[in-house]
């Protein structure tokens, strides 16, 4: 592999995490007036709707799967992680709600191989026992800085590794492009079901926002899988964390967010441990919050 074709996998991977970051502070904005409800289905409405025209040039056609049960699930698991990670970006720092997000890498090992019987490398375990160590010091069981949401937080990253599991079984048959579409597809049915009972009309800054929300996540996305395409995910996958980064800072300009000390140590080890893993698991696992997306 060339050094530019890694360099410019490292931007475009550094230029996702600060579009991505841009994602959960739009979220935090919406959600002081909209419920979280309503917030997930405009995400997947809009994501479905920027993938028309790709479908559309691929050929209606192609849509065609054998595999609709393995999309439902990996479908399911992502609007599930979407759920918990945009209500803890609602109730927590920032910083702290992406965070928790991105400790996927550190849940993958374990449900591939209970899913689909990967051994788990034995380097695999010092990454995760560093990320697993971050998590205690963020989360604190026992002090009262220990949230609900917090836990929640936790739970998206759990889910998003299901839903990162489910992807990489299906692209042993399915092209990225068709399990993106399901996801985006199952996703909006999925979030539209609660919209009659939770259904507020936006004003228009917040519909000029959720636009917003919904370009940019596109345009990440798309940043996401340039990354992937320039350099291996063991090489580009830790540049991933640089929305970490770019959240805290967003939550520090914006609302006066500041992470205490054992914040910033936990965030440290998690995001220690998270590259780590990618390196010694070799595996694309590098979250989007919002999709849960890792769709590359």
């Amino acid at each position: 592999m060339r050094h530019d074709d890694l360099k410019r996998g490292a931007i475009s991977m550094i230029g996702a995490g600060l579009l991505f970051a841009g994602v959960g502070a739009c979220v935090r904005v919406l959600s002081e007036s909209l419920p979280n409800e309503m917030v997930v289905f405009f995400r997947s409405f809009l994501g479905l709707v920027a993938l028309l025209p790709l479908v559309w040039h691929r050929g209606f056609a192609n849509l065609k799967t054998r595999h609709f049960r393995g999309h439902l699930m990996r479908g399911l698991a992502g609007v599930a992680a979407m759920y918990c990670y945009f209500y803890a970006v609602a109730a927590l720092p920032l910083a702290e709600a992406v965070l928790l997000n991105y400790t996927t890498p550190l849940f993958v090992p374990f449900i591939a191989a209970l899913w689909l019987q990967e051994r788990i490398p034995p380097k695999l375990w010092t990454g995760i026992g560093i990320g697993f160590l971050g998590i205690l010091f963020i989360l604190r069981p026992g002090q009262e800085l220990f949230t609900p949401a917090a836990l929640i937080g936790l739970v998206s990253g759990i889910l998003a590794a299901f839903a990162v599991t489910g992807v990489r079984r299906l692209t042993h048959t399915e092209p990225a492009w068709r399990i993106v579409f399901y996801f985006s597809l199952v996703s909006t049915l999925v979030a539209a079901a609660p919209l009659p009972l939770r259904w507020q009309t936006p004003d228009a800054s917040l519909w000029l926002l959720l636009i917003v929300m919904g370009v940019v996540a596109s345009l990440g996305q798309l940043l996401l899988t340039r990354a992937y395409s320039h350099a291996p995910a063991a090489q580009v996958g830790p540049f991933s964390y640089s929305t970490v980064m770019f959240a805290a800072v967003a939550g520090w300009l914006l609302w006066g967010e500041v992470l205490d000390l054992y914040s910033i140590t936990g965030a440290l080890l998690v995001c220690l441990g998270g590259i780590l893993t990618i390196r010694y698991a070799g595996a694309a696992v590098a979250p989007a919050p919002e999709l849960p997306a890792r769709d590359k």
